[in-house]
Parts: C-alpha cells; sequence; structure tokens
C-alpha cells in the first residue's frame, strides 16, 4: 500500500471512532422531549428511551434518604398530572414548593421515572420586575427620604 493510502485510511478510522464515542457517550442527544401527560398515558412506547420531561414540585412528597443518596419525589403539571420520581443522586439546591424541575432519565412501566439528571429552574421571585412598570416618582421620593 501507498503511504497516502495508509494516511487516508487511519484518518478515516480515527474520525469514525471519534464519532461513533461521541454518539455513544451523549444519550441525551438522541433523547426525547416529552410532557408529564403523555409519560403516563404511553409509558410503554419511551421504555428504554432517554427522555426529558419536566412539571412543578410537590414539596410534601419529598424524601431524601442521604444514606443511600436516595431521592424520590412527585412532580406536577399544570393540568394537575401527577409524575413520581426516584433519583440516585445528589438532591438540588433549591427544592422547594413550585420550583420548576427538569428530569432527564428513563421510563419504566409500573416504577417512578428513573432520573438520572434532576435540574431546577429558578422560581420566580428571583426574576427582575416588568421594567414597564418602572415608577419613577416612588424612587424620587425615597431619595428625597435620606
Amino acid at each position: 500500500m501507498k503511504k497516502n493510502t495508509k494516511v487516508l485510511l487511519g484518518g478515516c478510522t480515527i474520525i469514525l471512532t471519534i464519532l461513533i464515542l461521541l454518539i455513544a457517550a451523549t444519550p441525551g442527544a438522541s433523547g426525547t422531549e416529552i410532557p408529564i401527560q403523555e409519560v403516563l398515558a404511553n409509558p410503554d412506547k419511551y421504555e428504554d428511551r432517554y427522555v426529558t420531561t419536566e412539571g412543578f414540585l410537590i414539596e410534601e412528597s419529598i424524601e431524601w434518604r442521604a444514606d443511600e443518596i436516595e431521592l424520590y419525589f412527585d412532580i406536577v403539571d399544570s393540568d394537575g398530572n401527577v409524575l413520581s420520581v426516584y433519583h440516585h443522586g445528589v438532591r438540588p439546591d433549591n427544592f422547594s414548593e413550585g420550583v420548576i424541575t427538569i428530569l432527564e432519565g428513563y421510563i419504566v412501566p409500573g416504577e417512578p421515572f428513573q432520573a438520572e439528571r434532576v435540574k431546577t429552574k429558578c422560581p420566580s421571585k428571583y426574576e427582575g420586575e416588568d421594567p414597564n412598570d418602572y415608577d419613577p416618582e416612588f424612587h424620587k421620593e425615597l431619595l428625597d427620604d435620606k
């Protein structure tokens, strides 16, 4: 074989190997985003597929087992559909009532959602106020009082 052919074959092999490793290492890239209602209605359809779903945390449902690093909780969507969740990993810091919880993991029919990743969005209390509601007179009064 010529030297150019060997280099070309070696380069193609390296590129193909990198592509295979990237696809295998990122199951979330091939995941499907589905609403809670769909998870509950068709669990068999999504069995063994990496999926993403989200809902509002129900604080009373949180069961944190620190010794086993296990977290059980429920989330609810705007229609009232409740999804039970199991996560083997650390408990997120801002885990409180009404926080939006984003789950990535697997559906096993008859069992809680098997979350590999649990992320939370900041509650609306941390969002800024609407700039259209700004009242310059209010701030002028505050400064005049000092």
